[in-house]
């Protein structure tokens, strides 16, 4: 329910009590982890009613004037959309929680050397611990790595290190020297070489952008694995049974 970059549909979860686990209300709370989400420069994805989606970052917080704002490319038209559709929500996580928030009164502030997407300081805000699913740290030794053309500058090869592996999903840790990929890419012709015996063809469906909190700027991509056939599938679960074996071997020398 709460894996991807889009809104959780709050109707869903009915009202009242049955969203009090998940709801933050109190103005210090809110000031906290909006101001992490922006220390942090943690991709946020907001995304309208209308259907349009765009990527920002947070770049101010205001409590004194109720007010936050967003960054923005002006030449990209989905700024627009967004500016103009009735709703929006803004989807960021912040490692295992999933950050949810209503943007309302939003409107472009255009300066000299910048422009920001500016909106109401939320009132309440929603966090969702993202599914357990079991996953395995990779082990740096075999270099692991994903091979593929880059979706959206398809004369650039990428091999990303695969951080993690889980039996439908991965997560890769992307340098801050390659163009960024959007929340909502669909990579296609991907090779996951784990180690030595492991190698698979699939491709990969990107959900959300976490910044790793490091120096250089590089970011975590959590991605769904797609188009495994069964012996690809059966491939993975050895790799994941076996180096989940090989980390309790290690813990124990």
């Amino acid at each position: 329910m709460f894996e991807d970059t889009r809104p959780a549909s709050l109707d869903d979860l009915g009202s009242g009590d049955a969203l009090a686990e998940f709801r933050v209300t109190a103005p210090g709370e809110i000031r906290a982890l909006l101001k992490q989400l922006m220390d942090d420069a943690v991709p946020l994805n907001l995304s309208a009613s209308d259907g349009s989606a765009y990527t920002t970052m947070l770049w101010t917080v205001d409590p004194a004037a109720g007010r936050v704002s967003f960054t923005a490319d002006m030449m990209a038209p989905a700024v627009h959309d967004i500016v103009e559709a009735d709703e929006c929500a803004a989807v960021a996580y912040l490692d295992r929680v999933k950050v949810q928030f209503d943007v309302t009164d939003l409107v472009v502030v255009q300066g000299h050397k910048a422009s920001v997407l500016q909106a109401r300081l939320p009132a309440e805000m929603f966090r969702f611990q993202r599914r357990n699913t079991f996953r395995v740290r990779t082990l740096e030794r075999t270099a692991p790595t994903a091979s593929f053309r880059h979706p959206g500058i398809p004369d650039m090869s990428l091999a990303l290190r695969v951080l993690d592996v889980s039996i439908g999903g991965c997560a890769l840790l992307q340098p801050a020297n390659v163009p960024l990929l959007q929340p909502g890419a669909v990579i296609k012709g991907v090779r996951l070489s784990l180690d030595a015996d492991t190698q698979i063809d699939a491709g990969l469906m990107l959900h959300h952008v976490t910044s790793t909190g490091a120096e250089n700027g590089s970011v975590r991509l959590g991605c769904e694995i797609v188009g495994m056939g069964p012996t690809a599938q059966r491939a993975l679960q050895v790799y994941i049974d076996q180096t989940q074996k090989r980390r309790r071997m290690m813990s124990h020398e």
